[in-house]
């Protein structure tokens, strides 16, 4: 029989982090306007309560509560607290796994994230760390939360046979990599997944497998997390028609340390941005492009040469991008400390080579 419990005990459990999110979200009018909701408002105690019937037998669920905000108000402590959380209960032999429920706003930068921060380390312990969220609230006529949270549960606490160890998500009853999530559809019920190389989660397909296992053997190292108030600050700046110079000299005021670019097509930069982004490299402003396309690869030095340091950002999203940069920077602060001379272009590049799964 399955057991669900808010302290953490001495026997084999899954243990869920709460985020909040429209999982936890309640309608005023559910029946006549569930979009209409406010998210973050219901524990995950309860979550896990509604589902008790659907919990595989033998399931142990241990309950904690980190947050429980609107995703798109997501901060950097809470990331790192989210982080810090998730090691240490890997680090726990009575954890089995990590389910979290998070917002769809916000999940894919959480996702990666998790991926950089203790990919790795899940991996090699043999445990999964499952992220999981909905896109109606929990009181509206068939939400998706209760059958995706049950899914997660199943998928943290399956056999390895199954799939390795790692950093996933599981929505709308497809599982796949954690940073490969990307919400591109604003009410579609898979919107974080529909456009993700995903599988079934009660029929794993062999080449998804195949390249989870591809991606994982390039990730070979974790990223620490930066203390709550030391995260490098980045922004994110799309280039658009009629993109104004004065946006970046504004910014070189500041004590921002990195951009990404959020370019048109494969990455092209307003002709108007090209002078003080110049002088932002000589600044030391690290430097990505990215694309504000939505999908497709941002290639180094196509369509234009990029500028001296500036790196291209693959596959991930401008969004995605931010915090691999933001990590980056900080693995350069902490290797600097142990006197390493390591530049965030030595991590962004460990990053930006991990493959598509087709």
């Amino acid at each position: 029989m399955s057991q669900i419990q808010n302290q953490s005990n001495n026997s084999p459990h899954i243990l869920v982090l709460g985020m909040g999110g429209t999982i936890a979200g309640l309608a005023s009018n559910p029946d006549k306007d569930p979009l209409q909701y406010a998210a973050g408002q219901v524990e995950i105690r309860s979550l896990l309560d509604h589902i008790e019937f659907a919990i595989p037998e033998g399931v142990c669920l241990v309950s904690k509560q980190l947050a429980n905000i609107n995703s798109c108000n997501m901060t950097e402590t809470l990331l790192a607290l989210l982080g810090n959380a998730v090691r240490e209960a890997l680090e726990n032999t009575m954890v089995r796994g990590v389910v979290v429920t998070h917002g769809t706003d916000t999940i894919e930068e959480t996702g990666l994230f998790l991926q950089l921060i203790c990919g790795k380390f899940a991996q090699n312990l043999g445990k999964r760390v499952v992220l999981t969220g909905a896109m109606l609230p929990a009181n509206a006529p068939n939400a998706d939360g209760p059958a995706n949270l049950v899914d997660a549960i199943q998928w943290a606490a399956s056999p390895l046979d199954n799939s390795p160890g790692g950093v996933y998500a599981v929505m709308a009853g497809k599982v796949c990599m954690a940073m490969d999530l990307a919400k591109r559809h604003t009410t579609a019920l898979n919107a974080p997944i529909q456009n993700s190389p995903a599988s079934p989660v009660r029929l794993i397909n062999p080449s998804w497998l195949s390249g989870v296992k591809a991606a994982q053997a390039i990730w070979v190292e974790d990223l620490p997390i930066p203390d709550g108030d030391t995260w490098p600050w980045v922004e994110i700046l799309t280039s658009h028609a009629g993109a104004r110079p004065e946006s970046i000299d504004l910014l070189l005021e500041s004590k921002i340390q990195g951009l990404v670019l959020a370019g048109t097509g494969m990455g092209n930069l307003h002709e108007q941005w090209l002078k003080p982004l110049s002088n932002a490299t000589k600044q030391g402003i690290a430097m990505v492009r990215a694309s504000r396309s939505g999908a497709g690869q941002v290639l180094p030095n196509i369509p234009e040469w990029d500028f001296e340091g500036c790196f291209a950002a693959g596959k991930f999203s401008p969004p995605k991008a931010r915090i691999a940069l933001q990590l980056a920077l900080n693995a350069k602060k902490q290797a600097k400390s142990a006197g390493k001379s390591l530049t965030w272009q030595d991590f962004f590049a460990r990053i930006a080579v991990l493959p598509e799964i087709g």
